[in-house]
């Protein structure tokens, strides 16, 4: 007697599906991930279902069963409908066959069999399911003895991967994503499509390659698809720049490491101590101006000098090419790569407070993961190197403690803006209130001055006058009300 899978389905929806696909006289089916996910022994989120006749009608009449007033998308189109339940999404296609035009990844779809709708499956582990009402009902359809698959760790087409790859050859990535995500193998015919029809990957999105690639990212051990991604040849098609980090190159006896690997291992070790896609996306970047900043020095050897300021100033540009998100999380990609070698720096006893605070304040609430990516930095084989240099950073932190106590500049801001600078010198907006702003700021972060709006409008008044500028509005004796500090008091009024 077969076993009765419903019980492994633990979401009601399931049932209430099964009901209505029967009242309409239909066969429903719980497909791909959640049934795949129930001999990993994880929890799925979203909800497939595929009938056997028309996935929108089964959908609005599954909605109605759960509440008058549940709303379903409907995409005519693509013949899926779906609809959002106590936050999980369920959506709904009817089976259906595909066939594909050279240039796109969008099929002709033509309904279909169950067993057509399985042919159209990336990998026999996504080709399962659990049949939710009809004869076969808490039974699972395995045509291509995936649930063996899964045992063994496997990933492989259903079909000829060729053709599975030709036609949308995302599901290479996606295969490269599983097997990171899952540790699985994908076996060698599999792997083999892949490395032929790897250059198919120029009809993708980036948006949806960059998808992918966070995945990755996130990926318990992320190593193990970027070496399948450079291997396979899929990197090269959307980051080169990673590419041009592989490779040791030798001159009179010295060598420099293979700034690839490293990269890798740096990745790894984030990921494990992380689940911050843009702290992990900072670790795959933190070298990238390697290649470009490479010069053989015939005293010291191998260097890279400035490589982080570079790094840091390629990073809208990869960002912008990859279709991820230019905004804030940039920024911290930026920052983070930008200050990475600066930890190191204060090492030193001899290090003044002023250099700790600075970079306090240019790292502001990022100094954590910053501190978090310069120890995984740190890939020497040389246990007793590891050490001293973990040591190092322990001492840098309790600095920054020390002088954060102190001084309070984590995301400090000057006593004085540049509203105040223009009033105070009848000026419009212009670089030189700039110059006059940091020049103040400057001085608090080295300890000219104190850090108070006294010394601080004291001075802005002697940079200006500097500068060939008249005083035209003495600055008041108490700081200007913030426009929050504005808002609040008018509250209380």
């Amino acid at each position: 007697m077969e076993k009765n899978y419903l019980k492994e389905l633990k979401n009601p929806v399931y049932q209430i599906v099964g009901e209505a696909a029967e009242e309409m006289g239909l066969v429903a089916y719980a497909v791909g991930g959640v049934v795949r996910d129930i001999f990993l022994n994880r929890s799925s989120k979203d909800i497939d279902i595929v009938v056997v006749g028309s996935g929108i009608e089964l959908a609005k009449a599954t909605a109605r069963k759960i509440s008058p007033n549940l709303g379903v998308n409907v995409y005519k189109n693509f013949g899926t409908a779906q609809f959002t339940h106590d936050g999980i999404m369920v959506e709904f296609v009817g089976a259906r066959k595909e066939s594909y035009s050279h240039d796109s990844r969008k099929p002709v779809v033509e309904d279909g069999t169950l067993e057509d709708d399985q042919n159209r499956r990336d990998f026999t582990i996504n080709a399962l399911a659990i049949a939710l009402n009809g004869p076969k009902k808490g039974c699972i359809i395995d045509s291509f003895h995936g649930i063996e698959d899964i045992s063994n760790k496997l990933i492989r087409t259903p079909l000829d991967p060729d053709i599975t790859f030709s036609d949308d050859p995302l599901r290479m990535l996606r295969a490269i994503r599983f097997a990171s995500q899952l540790n699985f193998t994908i076996v060698p015919e599999t792997y083999e499509a892949i490395k032929r029809n790897a250059y198919r990957l120029e009809i993708i999105s980036k948006e949806r390659i960059a998808e992918e690639m966070n995945k990755i990212l996130l990926s318990p051990k992320p190593s193990i698809g970027l070496n399948l991604l450079d291997d396979s040849g899929l990197l090269i098609q959307f980051l080169p720049e990673l590419i041009a980090l592989k490779g040791v190159e030798t001159i009179n006896g010295l060598k420099h490491k293979d700034n690839f690997l490293h990269t890798l291992e740096v990745v790894d070790k984030i990921a494990m101590v992380s689940n911050n896609l843009y702290l992990i996306w900072a670790a795959l970047f933190h070298d990238i101006a390697k290649p470009k900043t490479k010069r053989f020095d015939e005293k010291i050897g191998w260097t890279f000098h400035g490589h982080e300021f570079l790094g840091s100033k390629m990073i809208p540009g990869l960002f912008k090419r990859l279709k991820l998100p230019c905004n804030e999380k940039m920024k911290y990609v930026q920052k983070i790569v930008g200050l990475h070698l600066r930890p190191q720096a204060l090492v030193d006893e001899s290090i003044t407070d002023s250099a700790v605070r600075r970079l306090l304040f240019e790292a502001g609430d990022d100094v954590d993961d910053l501190m978090l990516l310069c120890e995984a930095d740190i890939t020497s084989k040389n246990m007793a190197k590891v050490k001293r240099y973990l040591d190092n950073f322990a001492i840098v932190r309790q600095k920054f403690i020390e002088i954060e106590e102190k001084d309070k500049i984590r995301n400090w801001r000057p006593p004085i803006d540049g509203e105040l600078i223009m009033q105070t010198f009848g000026l419009k907006p212009s670089r030189e209130v700039g110059t006059i702003k940091d020049a103040v700021c400057n001085a608090i972060l080295d300890g000219v001055i104190e850090n108070t709006y006294a010394a601080a409008s004291q001075m802005m008044v002697e940079e200006g006058v500097k500068l060939g500028f008249s005083v035209v509005q003495l600055p008041p004796p108490e700081p200007p009300k913030t426009a929050e500090e504005k808002e609040n008091k008018e509250e209380s009024e």
